[in-house]
This record gives structure tokens, sequence and C-alpha cells, in this order.
């Protein structure tokens, strides 16, 4: 795994063992960050303020600071992928540009609201709109915010409002708009 592109392109990233933790795949990232630098929906990522929720390894908060976000939160919860996330940020040398916290994206302590939310939680647990309400509740969603998911191939998007929906293997990427 590593960075596909932007300032730290090609630098490699490390994974905790096991299987836990799901990183999304170089190919599925790369995806994701074109939609989101072509999209005419999309305002891209220069100055962007990003939240990875369900962070694990770090590789889309990491890769949106490659390519141009001002900054980024990390929510996790895993010690082994906290310890391997604040491990990545080192070899980025993006320490001033994070912020990690360790907990559930869905009892999230109140945060600052982001311009970019990205969503990568197991698949298959109805995750993905409870932390969306969580984290709107608690401050981190902007109005108008673009909300990025990663969820298993299959599961129903809870979500009917979607901008792209886009299948990478097991996994499909539903990217939506929060409200106004």
């Amino acid at each position: 795994m590593r960075i596909v592109a932007g300032q730290w392109r090609g630098r490699a990233l490390r994974a905790p063992p096991g299987t836990t933790t799901r990183p999304t795949s170089d190919r599925a990232r790369q995806a994701l960050f074109d939609i989101l630098r072509h999209a005419p929906w999309s305002d891209g990522l220069d100055g962007a303020v990003v939240l990875d929720a369900f962070a694990g390894t770090g590789a889309l908060g990491l890769e949106a600071l490659s390519r141009g976000a001002k900054n980024a939160t990390f929510i996790e919860q895993d010690r082994a992928a906290l310890t391997v996330l604040r491990e990545n940020i080192a070899a980025c040398r993006a320490e001033q540009h994070c912020r990690v916290i360790a907990a559930n994206a869905c009892q999230p302590p109140m945060g600052t609201p982001c311009d970019l939310v990205l969503l990568d939680p197991p698949y298959a647990q109805d995750l993905v709109p409870r932390a969306v309400q969580a984290l709107r509740q608690h401050g981190w969603i902007s109005p108008g915010a673009l909300i990025v998911a990663e969820m298993g191939r299959g599961e129903a998007t809870p979500f009917p409002e979607t901008l792209q929906m886009r299948a990478h293997g097991a996994a499909q990427l539903v990217i939506f708009r929060a409200p106004s």
C-alpha cells in the first residue's frame, strides 16, 4: 500500500497485522481522488479540511493531504490501527497537519466542521448512517460537505441522493453531499 499521487506519491504505508483493518486499495483510492478532482460538483481538495473516520491506516486522509488538503483529523478506536496510523503520519512528516482521535466514529467527541468526510467502516454492519448521524450531531460535518463512504459491494446505499457510486472489487464508493 502506498500514497498514489501528490507530494508524497509512492510513499509506502504500513497496515497492522491481521484482518481487523481493511485498507482501501490503491486502485480504489486513485479512482476516488480522481473523481474528487474532476467531478463538476466537487471543489477539489486544495485547502480542504478533512475528516477520516474509521481511519485505520490513515490512507484516505493522507492521500487527501498529499493532494492539497489543508489538514486532516483521523478518528480510529483500534489500538493496533492507531499505532500504525501515527507511524504513517510520521513517515509522511505530516504531524503538523494531522490530529488523531482515539474514539468510536459512531460516538465521537465534539468536533470542528469538515469539508470532506471519508468513511471506511467495517462492511455489513450498518455503520455508515449511524456514523453520519453522530458526526453531524457532534459538529464534524459542515453544511454542504462531501461525504464519501466505502461500503461492501451490494450493501444497500443508505442515502438516496448520491452524487456518484463506483464499484471496485469487493467495495463500492458512495459519494453524497451533506444537507446545507
